[in-house]
């Protein structure tokens, strides 16, 4: 047995077959209850022409669905491949052509979208179609319907020898230009984002999850979209320890629902992303009915994006009994580490985490940088293979220095003197401003600080002195209208003053990926054009 990920969920089926797997609203499913039907639309998959190293497409809201269908494309040696939701017609045609996906597994109301562009994509030639309610055509693709197919197909594990060199992909978008697949294999991802079987404690042989799983008794829920990382990460995380996942179907973030889910299913980790889920979360607690016990939760961790100090106080404070984390990584590097926020402790303003001899900061020269130097994040170990279809990106993020494979997405970050890493931020959004580096990660963490912000994001506009100034484009709070000078003083108090911002621009409300991360092309078209009235010679059009 190798480190695969197909084989590694039937050791764990084997060994708990009657623990619940999989809650999804009525839909409660035993670990062999999944794994039949990940076996059957392996099945299915392979019948329609779908083998090893084939991609599938995975355009689906949260549901059993997403996660049957990861495993029964590694049962077959396929690759899963994440879509997002939100995408319009030209962005679905670029990532199920770039990713040349030969099969796609769809909600029904997607089918339109799917039909429109069909044409334009001749290697798709699979469509499973999961029935949601809508009236979405299946005609024009000759798609069959999902439950349908795993009926008809064999239930039984006759599948072929599996490697750990299979490929994992997850199609990320950043924060800047089209979204890229990074390339995994399974041994990588499972060690090196996935937990190895024990977050602080990896097995150290495949068969050794059939222990960790019998003792397991983890119930995840993961609040946000299983076509991002973060979530089905998170998911598998806990699969991968015999624990449970429960997943919230609602199409809309509910934080009230969120806290009855956690508390009818006695949830112990929940998963969320940043302050877009973590504030309205926080501000609901208050409001909850007496008899939503939440005293069960365990851990609440935030990936995808970095908890403001102002929201993980408030956590800690309103969730005495729960550990409240920030995860530390990146689709390129996997989780790198967390950083625990308790009531009384200190919160630093950006994320810190422990060094280990697989994380550390390398200079522009790509050598070690010394203590208090700012250079780039950079990990090594279980990385990624690169970019798919993209050597040149491959090249440049995962470079070879010494004959060793390094990855380095582009956060930067230092050294401290007690050998912990501080985060600064992702190199392409910092703002250059009279020379000087401002990352808007603690510029937004200093402002939502007000308690009549709401949301923030924070950019670089063009100035003919400075190079770029900080602009802050603001969500107030419901009722509020924070002054420039309260947030200006506020700000003041807690960064030094060139990081501060020169304008504020405010909004009914800012703009996020579904993922909770910021959308910083959108917050800058924003300042950009509220600026330009007023300084045409210094703010040119976006």
């Amino acid at each position: 047995m190798e480190y695969n990920l197909a084989d590694l969920w039937e050791t764990i089926v084997d060994a708990v077959p009657e623990r619940e797997a999989f809650v999804a609203d009525e839909r409660r499913l035993t670990f062999a209850q999944a794994d039949e039907r990940a076996t059957r639309l392996a099945h299915a998959l392979a019948a329609r022409g779908v083998g090893a190293g084939d991609h599938v497409g995975l355009y689906l809201y949260n549901g059993t669905e997403y996660l049957e269908a990861m495993f029964a494309a590694f049962k077959i040696r396929a690759v899963p491949v994440n879509v997002n939701y939100r995408y319009v017609e030209d962005e679905l045609r670029y990532l199920l052509d770039d990713s040349n996906a030969k099969a796609v597994i769809f909600h029904r109301e997607f089918a339109p979208k799917l039909a429109a562009i069909r044409d334009e994509l001749p290697a798709l030639g699979a469509y499973l179609a999961v029935d949601d309610g809508s009236a979405g055509d299946l005609g024009p693709l000759d798609a069959v319907d999902y439950e349908q197919a795993l009926a008809d197909a064999s239930p039984t594990r006759d599948f072929e020898p599996r490697s750990a060199d299979d490929h994992y992909i997850l199609y990320t978008g950043g924060t800047t230009g089209m979204p890229k697949g990074v390339m995994w294999r399974h041994e990588d991802i499972f060690f090196g984002a996935l937990g190895g079987g024990g977050a602080v404690n990896p097995i150290s042989t495949p068969e050794e999850i059939a222990e960790r799983a019998i003792a397991g008794g983890l119930r995840c829920l993961p609040a946000c979209p299983f076509m991002h990382g973060t979530a089905h990460w998170m998911a598998l995380n806990t699969i991968f320890t015999g624990g449970s996942v429960v997943i919230d179907t609602d199409r809309h973030m509910d934080p009230v629902h969120i806290w009855q889910l956690v508390a009818t299913e006695a949830v112990t980790f929940l998963v969320i992303v940043g302050d877009a889920m973590g504030r309205p979360l926080v501000e609901a607690i208050e409001h909850l009915d007496p008899s939503i016990d939440l005293s069960g939760l365990t851990m609440l961790l935030s990936g995808g994006a970095i908890l403001s100090p102002s929201v993980k106080r408030q956590l800690a404070a309103r969730l005495p009994s729960t550990m409240v984390l920030d995860g530390i990584g990146s689709s390129e590097a996997g989780g790198q580490g967390q950083m625990l926020a308790t009531k009384d402790g200190e919160i630093p303003s950006q994320p810190r985490f422990a060094m280990t001899p697989e994380n550390t900061v390398l200079d522009d020269d790509l050598r070690p940088a010394a203590v208090g130097v700012v250079g780039k994040l950079a990990r090594r170990g279980h990385i990624p293979l690169g970019y798919y279809n993209d050597p040149e990106k491959t090249a440049a993020t995962f470079p070879v220095v010494d004959g060793e494979r390094w990855s380095i997405p582009g956060d930067h970050a230092r050294i401290e003197s007690d050998g912990t890493i501080t985060v600064l931020g992702r190199g392409s959004v910092s703002i250059n401003t009279g020379g000087e580096k401002v990352y808007p990660e603690e510029v937004e963490g200093a402002l939502k600080a007000n308690a009549g912000v709401f949301d923030a994001v924070v950019v670089g506009v063009p100035d003919q002195h400075w190079g770029e100034r900080v602009v802050a484009v603001v969500q107030a709070r419901a009722g509020e209208q924070p002054s420039f000078a309260d947030l200006d003083a506020q700000v003041r108090r807690s960064i030094a003053g060139y990081k501060v911002p020169r304008d504020v621009v405010f909004v009914e409300k800012i703009v996020r990926s579904p993922s909770g991360k910021p959308d910083y092309r959108w917050a800058k078209t924003v300042a950009t054009q509220h600026l330009l009235p007023r300084d045409p010679d210094t703010v040119p059009a976006p």
